[in-house]
């Protein structure tokens, strides 16, 4: 007995919708719960503060790059004016980080960590170092390049995702902010 047009037509929508479902949930489970354990130990540090993933982001990138201006930071966050400026105030007033005028053009707004600023960065920045350090060990010595070029392959498609909307872009940073 051979398969009619119609049934046919089902095998084929069935395996067009397998192709579809071909998704890799196991590596999404696992990023997901890397990065949860990747942030958890700042995210204790941040809460006490009463600050969160913005404010160490914002923090992590001024402390890296001194003297980095509004402009770059949020080229480099990829975030809009609106979201920076509520998390910048906050970081400015606790003393965390300052902003100077450029020398040439005095509306353009430099940013530099503060003495505390550094200091905090520092201890956000330690537990994820040491637990990248453990899970490197653990991979094995040529695991480095090969994790650094994955991630690296993964931050390149953010480009495909600039043209989201800015709505959904606010929306994200103040869940991480809502701490």
């Amino acid at each position: 007995m051979g398969i009619g047009v119609a049934g046919q037509a089902s095998l084929t929508r069935q395996r067009e919708k397998q192709e579809q479902d071909a998704i890799d949930y196991e590596m999404i489970e696992l990023l997901f719960f890397a990065y949860r354990a990747f942030t958890s130990d700042p995210d204790v540090i941040l809460e006490k503060r009463g600050f969160g993933r913005a404010h160490h982001r914002v923090l992590h990138f001024v402390d890296r790059e001194p003297g980095m201006t509004v402009a770059d930071l949020l080229e480099t966050l990829k975030i809009t004016k609106q979201s920076l400026a509520r998390v910048l105030k906050q970081l400015i007033d606790s003393g965390y980080i300052r902003q100077v005028a450029g020398p040439e053009d005095r509306r353009q707004r430099k940013l530099y960590a503060t003495p505390e600023g550094t200091a905090l960065a520092r201890a956000l920045a330690e537990p994820q170092s040491r637990r990248i350090a453990e899970a490197l060990a653990a991979a094995g010595p040529q695991a480095r390049p090969v994790i650094g070029r994955f991630l690296a392959s993964l931050r390149l498609g953010e480009n495909e995702a600039a043209g989201q909307s800015e709505a959904r872009e606010d929306r994200n940073d103040e869940d991480d902010t809502d701490r």
